[in-house]
């Protein structure tokens, strides 16, 4: 059955593409030519990582002294990319100064406010003045415990402007959460928010701070942010802290900073895992690399140009946060929800797309399948004239949300299916504008990822599913983890499975045209009589049934073998009765496999999920095996974990 494309770009737009200049910029360097051809610039980048790397920190003029040393390693992670080279991460993205818009901010009842570039260079130079006068130094870890407003950005700029970690939860995250994560890596600095507010409810904050404070000690100072538009909430004063609100902060003298160049490999940031299977791991990363790969998938992978208006439905608590705050270094504005995304309305993030005129629209795969199943959009509805590119990730998108995108969204627009995740804070898959838009698969390898699909043996292999890997280093390989001795815990996350090669644990497969498909995490891969199915595939089944709100699978060991087992969450109060069950297995059976078809298929009222919006499979097979969840704090709704325990129909 032949592929059928969804969209290509015109010869006009490959032309006058961010592609098609660097593709220029090598000619004129290298003397390479790709002739508009992904693949040809793709092994070129691969072959030739020095000059690869080296050639990014060029074409997009990163401020700072290159040094175009490169150190290889027989030991993966031991790879020093532009070894020697300084830089400043938040000078590289204070990229204009002048009265044209940096940042706008919505949150879902639809205040408003807007900060200049020169209100943000400012600001931050501000709170970098407060931040050493406190005494707070390079290394020094500054957390913040915020939701997605201006003044986070503000705050993650200043702290990296003078060497400092930074590190930040959302406020979705319960207070043992936080301490939990915080606890580990010992900050001197909490930024925190009174409260926030979610499908019209406020949620006080800074309540929880007394507690915080109690259980991490290294926290010398505290800075309170009130929610934009609100008076700050009355709190009592912290005992034996200094604490300081961000207005007073802002009422200082604007002292000029000049901006120290650091290492290369310099510290920029902690992530956290999911920690969904123990305590969350403390994943460091470098400046020097961040930098690099973010301006390669913003500008060579997404296109993201000087003025355009950049937009992730995202919080501070996920690595996509990351990705869209270094946009700035594009000198492209960018555009922060905070709150519901559906909050009295399902097309709201639509209607913000058109309003704000988005050039880059980025959801999570599951949004896009909640927005499909609402019925409420048509392509005469928002007009989306700016929007050239819509990013999905967190989860494989489905043939069916794809075509959803070009019927009911907009149909002359590339989306962008992407995967990377938290431990490299980026991508290993995602688009470009040379090749084709094809259902259900990411367009292609990153620009010098060396990335394949291998199987149990370590053997590459095509259009079969297998272990996603990178087999050559990279520049956002994570620093460290942090307080992991000798690397233990390091090499035991991504070097275990194959000797010296990246394993991310996704099952994945690659096509003959060079695109993946993602049937989501290895660990969580069914295998009826022993043989491995990705969940993705019944997943983007059930998203078809109108019925259906939202699903789980997990297999269940039962008689010496797995069954799968299928969870489902009913919409608009439809039954789950024989019909719909007969339906549900007939569709998955023809369309997916027979060995795909679920055993049972169970009721429920919700599934648990992380905090950024992940279906938590392995926290439900843990229950229904009688397992330990060993990190409930890393659940956004913890409490519906109780559902699972001691089903009566898992028992026959």
């Amino acid at each position: 059955m032949k592929t059928k494309i969804l969209w290509k770009a015109k010869r006009s737009q490959k032309n006058t593409s961010n592609l098609f200049r660097y593709e220029k910029f090598l000619f004129s360097k290298y003397n390479f030519k790709a002739n508009q051809k992904y693949s040809n610039l793709l092994k070129w980048s691969i072959n030739n990582p020095k000059k690869f790397w080296n050639s990014i920190w060029d074409f997009a003029k990163v401020k700072g002294v290159k040094s175009q040393k490169f150190e290889k390693s027989n030991i993966f992670f031991k790879n020093k990319f532009l070894k020697n080279s300084k830089l400043n991460f938040a000078e590289n993205l204070l990229s204009k100064n002048d009265d044209s818009k940096a940042i706008t901010f919505i949150s879902e009842n639809g205040t408003r406010k807007v900060r200049t570039w020169r209100e943000l260079n400012n600001n931050v130079y501000k709170l970098i003045t407060f931040l050493k006068s406190i005494k707070v130094k390079e290394k020094d870890r500054v957390v913040a415990y915020l939701p997605n407003i201006i003044e986070t950005v503000e705050s993650f700029i200043a702290t990296s402007a003078i060497g400092s970690i930074w590190s930040s939860c959302s406020p979705d995250f319960g207070t043992n959460g936080v301490i939990e994560r915080f606890s580990q890596i010992g900050p001197k600095v909490l930024i925190i928010c009174d409260r926030y507010f979610y499908n019209g409810k406020e949620i006080n904050v800074i309540e929880r701070l007394p507690l915080i404070l109690n259980k991490i000690k290294s926290i010398k100072n505290v800075i309170i942010i009130s929610y934009p538009g609100k008076p700050l909430l009355k709190k009592n004063k912290p005992k034996n802290i200094k604490s300081i609100t961000w207005d007073s902060i802002m009422k200082v003298n604007l002292e000029k900073f000049e901006f120290k160049k650091f290492d290369f490999e310099h510290e920029l940031s902690i992530l956290y895992s999911s920690g969904t299977t123990g305590k969350p791991k403390c994943i460091c990363h470098r400046s020097g690399g961040v930098l690099l790969q973010h301006l390669k998938e913003h500008q060579l992978h997404s296109e993201i140009k000087e003025n355009d208006n950049v937009f992730y439905f995202t919080t501070c608590g996920w690595m996509m946060w990351n990705w869209l705050i270094s946009a700035l270094a594009s000198k492209a504005s960018i555009v922060l929800f905070e709150g519901f995304p559906m909050y009295k309305r399902d097309d709201l993030l639509i209607k913000l797309a058109d309003e704000e005129k988005i050039t880059l629209f980025g959801v999570s795969a599951k949004y896009i399948d909640t927005l499909n199943k609402s019925n409420v959009l048509n392509k005469k509805k928002y007009k989306l004239k700016k929007l050239r590119t819509i990013c999905s990730t967190g989860s494989p998108l489905s043939k069916d949300s794809f075509r959803f995108v070009y019927k009911k969204i907009k149909s002359n627009v590339h989306l962008a299916s992407i995967s990377g995740g938290t431990d490299i804070v980026s991508c290993f898959v995602l688009g470009n504008i040379y090749d084709p838009v094809i259902a259900g698969q990411i367009q292609n390898k990153g620009l010098g990822m060396d990335v394949d699909i291998f199987n149990d043996a370590g053997k590459s292999i095509k259009n079969k599913k297998g272990e996603l890997v990178c087999k050559n280093a990279f520049p956002t390989i994570p620093l460290k983890f942090w307080n992991d001795k000798k690397n233990i815990k390091f090499k035991e996350a991504y070097f275990n499975k194959f000797k010296n090669i990246w394993h991310h644990g996704d099952y994945a497969e690659i096509k003959n045209s060079g695109g993946f498909i993602i049937y989501g995490r290895s660990d969580t891969t069914l295998n009826p009589g022993g043989v491995r199915l990705g969940t993705s595939e019944i997943y983007s089944e059930v998203e078809k049934f109108k019925e259906i709100k939202e699903s789980l699978v997990i297999g269940q060991a039962w008689d010496n073998d797995i069954r799968i087992i299928l969870f489902v969450v009913m919409n608009h109060n439809y039954p789950l009765n024989e019909d719909l069950i007969i339906r549900i297995k007939s569709q998955i059976r023809i369309n997916a496999s027979p060995r795909h078809t679920p055993n049972k298929i169970l009721k429920v009222k919700d599934i648990p999920r992380t905090k950024n919006g992940k279906i938590a499979e392995l926290s439900v097979k843990n229950i229904i095996e009688g397992n330990t969840v060993k990190n409930k704090e890393a659940l956004a709704n913890p409490e519906i974990l109780n559902e699972f325990i001691n089903l009566n129909e898992l028992k026959y």
